[in-house]
């Protein structure tokens, strides 16, 4: 009779802990989104980055203008009820193109920054497990990378931007962004590739891909989430800078740094051309590196600034 009630309390301990195991990491996904949920720089993010998401979407469907469309009898007018941002040079609506380029600029960060961080872990994971040629000749592809004059590539590769469209940007932005995130991934696979769990996969007869695409770069996802909402305000900030000096995006489709291109040269006589699309770029980075800063805060147990 005693050694039934051992048996019964031995395998209800035993279901205890294999439940504990299964939701250990729901678990803490739930406890960094309600750290991040508590601190309030993370909220002001998030509620500023959907509004502005839902303005870009929704903005051109509410206005009466549409993109393309040329009102012939307001040429450089000020905010209006008919135009509500005002006009820019060639009749257009500022409301619309400008609601257009957020949205534009918002998918080119959102694009590029899944783009890079992913490269960079595929890249830092498979140089970081498997150690000799391969080592070095992944590494040496990112430390040639790294001493590339990115701008100056992008600037000679403008031209090709003019006929393949703003997807090829969105490549040629990513091509020059993981080679630090990659270095990173590359020395903390090479701890990772010691754990035990990892020997077992290996000793278990686990083809070495699948152990890095399920046991390396899952664990370090914390590193590539936030690496990933830098990357976006990274983008957002260098699609701005090429655009402006015309090696960006190229019309007819527009973004915040081509607006603000064509704003800048008549920002002191008609200052509504490049003071909106401006302030929504300050507060789209604001908004993205504010989200960024409260991921790292939530993902990073040692951080002070989360007893804050």
């Amino acid at each position: 009779m005693s050694m039934s009630a051992e048996r019964v309390a031995l395998e209800t301990s035993t279901g205890h802990e294999g439940g504990s195991d299964e939701t250990r990491v729901p678990g803490r996904w739930s406890g960094v989104l309600s750290q991040m949920l508590r601190t309030r720089r993370v909220v002001v993010g998030l509620v500023i980055l959907a509004l502005m998401a839902a303005a870009a979407w929704l903005g051109p469907l509410i206005s009466p203008w549409e993109f393309g469309e040329r009102d012939f009898s307001s040429f450089l007018k000020p905010p209006s009820p008919e135009h509500w941002l005002g006009t820019d040079n060639t009749g257009r609506d500022i409301f619309t193109i400008t609601m257009s380029g957020l949205q534009k600029s918002l998918i080119i960060g959102l694009l590029v920054a899944v783009i890079t961080t992913t490269f960079a872990a595929v890249v830092g994971a498979f140089a970081g497990y498997f150690t000799g040629v391969s080592d070095r000749a992944l590494m040496w592809i990112t430390d040639l990378a790294l001493v590339l004059p990115s701008f100056l590539i992008l600037a000679i590769l403008s031209p090709v931007l003019r006929t393949s469209g703003w997807l090829v940007f969105v490549l040629l932005l990513a091509a020059f962004g993981w080679m630090v995130t990659a270095k990173m991934i590359r020395g903390m696979t090479i701890s990772l590739k010691e754990r035990e769990y990892v020997h077992a996969a290996r000793f278990m007869g686990v083809p070495a891909w699948k152990i890095i695409f399920r046991h390396i770069i899952p664990n370090m996802s914390s590193l590539l989430i936030v690496d990933a909402t830098i990357n976006v305000s990274s983008a957002i900030i260098a699609e701005t800078a090429l655009s402006y000096f015309g090696f960006g995006v190229q019309p007819p489709d527009v973004t915040l740094g081509s607006l603000i291109a064509v704003g800048a040269r008549q920002a002191v006589t008609h200052p509504w051309t490049f003071v909106f699309c401006t302030g929504l770029l300050v507060l789209l980075v604001l908004a993205v590196n504010m989200i960024g800063d409260g991921l790292r805060d939530a993902l990073d147990p040692q951080s002070k600034s989360r007893r804050a």
